[in-house]
């Protein structure tokens, strides 16, 4: 897939997307910040373990219980939510940052993470930029038998594990109306090229 790399978006957004594990979520986002040099990843924090190859401060930001607990109670999380047992958040400080220097954020979380930014940017002022760039997306699998397919193939999860991720993958589906963009990931170039356009027209690029 042919990618342009030079800025293209008029005002910056705050991207967040959300997916069931195994969706194809990760793929897009990679894809869509190697298009726009302008959007910046937003890395997360979290309680679980590192999975693989997966680095501190790149992939995630790997905290104890103890320490995320003290992010939390003193304020500087700008969500957090807990999924499959583990807690995650969005470190506030990063996110107005980028925003300050025009950079877009592109947020990958949870549909719990999701509405929790969403509240929060509903109760900023209109002329606020987080809110008027707020732009949320969710990423749906074409089924549940898709989706299974997916989780087995790749290898990362034992059989019980991938049975707790349906079912939080259908709790997570029936949230989907929430989102004010919805894209089906069947055929990946496809796929992307819908979020792409999504973007550019909220960027102001279309």
């Amino acid at each position: 897939m042919a990618l342009e790399r030079k800025r293209r978006l008029m005002k910056p957004l705050l991207i967040v997307m959300s997916a069931p594990s195994g969706a194809g979520k990760s793929t897009l986002c990679d894809l869509l910040l190697q298009e726009f040099p302008e959007i910046t990843y937003s890395v997360s924090c979290t309680t679980r373990a590192p999975r693989g190859e997966e680095e501190d401060g790149v992939d995630y930001f790997f905290l104890s219980k103890e320490e995320f607990a003290r992010q939390e109670r003193e304020g500087m999380l700008l969500e957090s939510a807990t999924v499959h047992g583990n807690r995650y958040g969005t470190p506030a400080g990063p996110v107005r940052e980028a925003f300050a220097e025009g950079q877009s954020v592109l947020m990958d979380i949870d549909v719990v993470g999701a509405d929790s930014v969403r509240r929060f940017v509903a109760g900023l002022p209109e002329d606020d930029p987080l809110r008027a760039g707020f732009v949320d997306i969710f990423i749906e699998p074409p089924s549940l038998e898709e989706l299974r397919r997916r989780l087995v193939g790749r290898g990362e999860d034992a059989p019980e594990s991938i049975e707790v991720r349906l079912a939080n993958a259908q709790g997570e589906l029936d949230r989907a109306h929430e989102f004010t963009f919805r894209v089906v990931n069947d055929d990946l170039q496809v796929a992307y090229r819908k979020l792409r356009d999504i973007v550019l027209v909220k960027g102001g690029a279309l």
